[in-house]
């Protein structure tokens, strides 16, 4: 993961009325927004709280300034964070060796309860953990567990070979479905069947940081430490 400690924000680090999402403030998270709520969109700088704690003095946060409880059918809100597939080649994709994926993050927000974070790659076939917010307004640390494929291989080229998504909110189209545990051909409903539904009040936001992605399977005892890197190496 390039940036994961949200140091680097070469745009902007703040940007307000957004609608329609793109990178705007923090480099490599980029925010989807199609019909859903208006939003500011920024660069976090924290002071306090676990996050900080574990080293992490910036974040990338999402407060929704205009909201929208009952988005239409094809509406959708999401973070998205993409690997180029000659950097992804060590998880062996598509192969009988094919590896298990951890990815870990902080993340806070003051609405509680379920989200989704799909993996997809670049033959369009994804696979799906979740997490729960459990404390409004405080920062946890979430380790989440990814099968290994072994169908679908990854390019090894410089284009996008996998993505990851982060479900805030969605329409009809993608909920009502079930967040797949093995990889499979994406299946519209199955990208937000946890729909945490943050565009539902103005009250609501949503931050992150430490964003670490591991090969194999790890738990929260046996993670390896975040890679630190310096400001001009992140830039780099």
């Amino acid at each position: 993961i390039i940036n994961g400690n949200m140091a680097v924000a070469q745009r902007s680090t703040s940007v307000s009325g957004n609608t329609t999402g793109g990178y705007t403030t923090v480099d490599r998270m980029q925010t989807q927004i199609a019909g859903i709520g208006t939003w500011t969109l920024a660069q976090e700088a924290l002071t306090s709280g676990a996050a900080f704690d574990a080293g992490f003095p910036t974040a990338f946060r999402m407060d929704c300034t205009t909201a929208d409880a009952s988005p239409g059918a094809a509406d959708y809100l999401l973070v998205k964070y993409s690997l180029e597939g000659q950097d992804v080649q060590m998880f062996k994709k598509g192969t009988s060796n094919a590896e298990t994926y951890t990815l870990a993050f902080w993340v806070k927000s003051n609405k509680t309860g379920t989200a989704q974070v799909n993996m997809q790659d670049d033959n369009t076939r994804m696979c799906s953990a979740t997490y729960t917010i459990s404390a409004g307004d405080t920062w946890e640390h979430k380790v989440l567990n990814f099968a290994a494929d072994t169908s679908g291989t990854i390019d090894n080229d410089n284009t996008t070979g996998l993505k990851m998504d982060f479900w805030l909110d969605a329409g009809s189209n993608y909920t009502g479905g079930t967040a797949p545990t093995a990889w499979e051909a994406r299946v519209n409903t199955d990208e937000s069947a946890n729909d945490l539904a943050l565009a539902d009040s103005t009250s609501n936001d949503w931050a992150i940081t430490g964003l670490q992605l591991e090969v194999g399977t790890y738990t929260s005892a046996d993670l390896p430490p975040f890679q630190h890197e310096s400001f001009g190496d992140n830039l780099a």
